[in-house]
């Protein structure tokens, strides 16, 4: 079975509660449960949140979608999503993220379709320096076999956090694939990190849910570029900034490790 899993949390630190605000009338996370179940690869779509108190409204909420979750640990992302692949017998993993609203169903088929036609351990749209997809239609495939070794073997902060970080960091171990558009946009920001990405997602909704509710990347950067004025709103943010984060702390792991083996 091929599972969806989007990650989802209330308390990021940029914009706390993010996923449950409304865009129109539903929340974020309904609006992108809606486009991922369009994917025609995907079987099932599981909502993944942590069993901390702070993502009990994600549940809650998940219950009364009738949208599949699983809680799991709130820091170890990585075995969050080896506990919910187990627990709902995923073969093949489609990992998402919940602040990604406007992800395109073409776009997920896409990513899947090269990972299904390729002899690929993982497959993303979303490599450094190499993706061509904006900022927000990020999908990565990989097999719980993979999954469980990158369990088993990934050590590193950064590997528990961001979960494919151990794929894409050891390309000796494991083969990568890639799904990369004709055209570059990745210089487009289409995720939610900030409260200017909201303004620039809502007003995207707004404009063009109404005439086609699965509008695709190519519907968004039409729109944007017909209206620039929407897209500078965001346009200046820096992109993973979580990830360097993330990288210090691996540095500072590393040394801490050094200090007890002396």
């Amino acid at each position: 079975m091929t599972g969806a899993l989007i990650q989802a949390r209330m308390n990021s630190t940029r914009l706390p509660g993010k996923v449950l605000r409304l865009i129109g009338d539903r929340e974020m996370l309904s609006c992108m449960v809606e486009r991922v179940r369009a994917a025609k690869m995907i079987d099932s779509v599981i909502v993944i949140t942590s069993t901390g108190g702070a993502d009990d409204p994600i549940a809650d909420h998940c219950k009364a979608k009738k949208i599949p979750f699983f809680r799991g640990s709130e820091n170890d992302v990585l075995d969050r999503y080896y506990q919910a692949a187990s627990k709902f017998k995923v073969d093949t993993v489609v990992r998402l993220t919940g602040d990604c609203p406007l992800i395109d169903p073409g776009i997920i088929d896409g990513v899947v379709e090269v990972y299904n036609k390729g002899n690929y351990d993982f497959v993303s749209n979303a490599l450094p320096d190499k993706r061509t997809t904006p900022d927000g239609m990020d999908v990565e495939v990989f097999s719980v076999k993979r999954l469980d070794q990158a369990w088993r073997d990934a050590k590193k902060p950064s590997f528990r956090e961001h979960v494919t970080f151990y794929f894409w960091q050891n390309p000796s171990i494991f083969s990568i694939g890639e799904y990369r558009l004709a055209e570059d946009l990745s210089h487009y920001r289409l995720t939610v990190d900030y409260e200017e990405d909201f303004q620039v997602v809502n007003a995207i909704f707004s404009n063009l849910y109404k005439k086609d509710p699965l509008f695709s990347v190519f519907d968004i950067i039409n729109f944007l570029r017909s209206h620039p004025e929407i897209y500078k709103l965001n346009s200046q943010i820096e992109a993973n900034l979580g990830w360097k984060k993330s990288i210090a702390e691996d540095k500072k792991w590393a040394d801490d490790k050094a200090k007890e083996n002396r």
